[in-house]
């Protein structure tokens, strides 16, 4: 095992359950600390240590990193799209103040690495729709991709002036199985599975059209710990990362589920999140992260929907 001392900020979210399991595997069970501000997700329990925190309060974070000899620190704590637009000041001041927060102890206590996830929100209306480029037109339109992006401004500033190795990666929208999604706009790909298999129904947020890029959750976590792992010396984007898996429509997801639940059926009605949705890439450009450390996605519309329909049920159960 590995001799570092793991933090995780936000572990009992979408990202954090699963990739607070995989670190675990790789570092040992007990120098992976778990936090979050909520109750001890169930997939967690019994697993490794687990603390109650609020990143929003530095001075009991920066205790909890100094008491647990902490060298690396994950934080996956956020307000996504959807539910940001709904109390934007309040997105901004969390999204914001914990990553200055982790970036402001990481400096102070010379920890080795930080992770911390960007989306492809920074991108806007004005940016390529298809294969969207690493260094591009950026022009946010929502209080998630503003905050994203000015956390990407962040990163790279505490890298260039203070030497800290911060690490990053745009997430497309993650579909997963096992924990439940967080409030944001590409969640309907989460929620048509749960309803295909529930009621053989579904009623989308989103016109049947609308092309997003998504990546199925082993593939996020396993680009998470590879480029964490890769040497410092093949990092060469130090804002973040352009990540690609694959990218389709409603009506293309709901076809491919067809074929595993003939008698499923899919209406729309979109909402507010359309206007998101339509400004965001449909096909993102991960060239230099391919480059870099290796990056290849290995799920697909059709693999990761016979995934989702095969380990979905036994989750619904519980």
């Amino acid at each position: 095992m590995k001799k570092d001392k793991i933090l995780v900020i936000g572990a009992c979210g979408q990202i954090g359950v699963e990739l607070t399991l995989a670190l675990r595997k790789i570092y040992g069970d007990a120098n992976v600390l778990a936090s979050d501000l909520r109750e001890e997700h169930d997939l967690l329990k019994g697993t490794g240590p687990y603390v109650t925190l609020d990143v929003m309060n530095k001075e009991q974070l920066h205790v909890l990193v100094i008491r647990h000899n902490i060298t690396q620190i994950y934080l996956l704590a956020a307000i996504l799209s959807a539910t940001g637009e709904k109390n934007p000041l309040l997105a901004w001041h969390i999204n914001m103040q914990s990553l200055l927060n982790v970036l402001d102890i990481a400096k102070e206590e010379s920890i080795d690495k930080i992770y911390w996830p960007s989306s492809i929100a920074v991108f806007g209306p004005n940016s390529p729709k298809e294969t969207t480029p690493q260094h591009t037109i950026i022009e946010p339109t929502t209080i998630y991709g503003i905050s994203k992006y000015a956390g990407e401004r962040w990163c790279e500033y505490y890298n260039h002036r203070y030497g800290l190795d911060v690490r990053s990666l745009r997430y497309p929208g993650l579909i997963s199985y096992k924990s439940a999604p967080g409030g944001g706009t590409t969640d309907y790909a989460i929620e048509i599975f749960h309803e295909a298999l529930e009621e053989k129904t579904y009623n989308c947020f989103l016109k049947e059209s609308t092309y997003l890029p998504m990546m199925y959750m082993p593939d996020a976590i396993r680009a998470t710990i590879e480029l964490m792992e890769a040497d410092k010396s093949r990092i060469t984007v130090r804002s973040s990362y352009n990540l690609g898996g694959m990218s389709f429509s409603p009506k293309e997801i709901a076809a491919e589920i067809k074929k595993h639940i003939p008698e499923f059926t899919i209406s729309y009605e979109p909402d507010y999140r359309q206007q998101i949705a339509d400004s965001w890439p449909q096909s993102i450009d991960d060239t230099l992260a391919r480059n870099d450390w290796g990056w290849k996605p290995e799920f697909y519309l059709e693999k990761m929907t016979a995934d989702m329909l095969k380990n979905l049920p036994a989750t619904l159960q519980k």
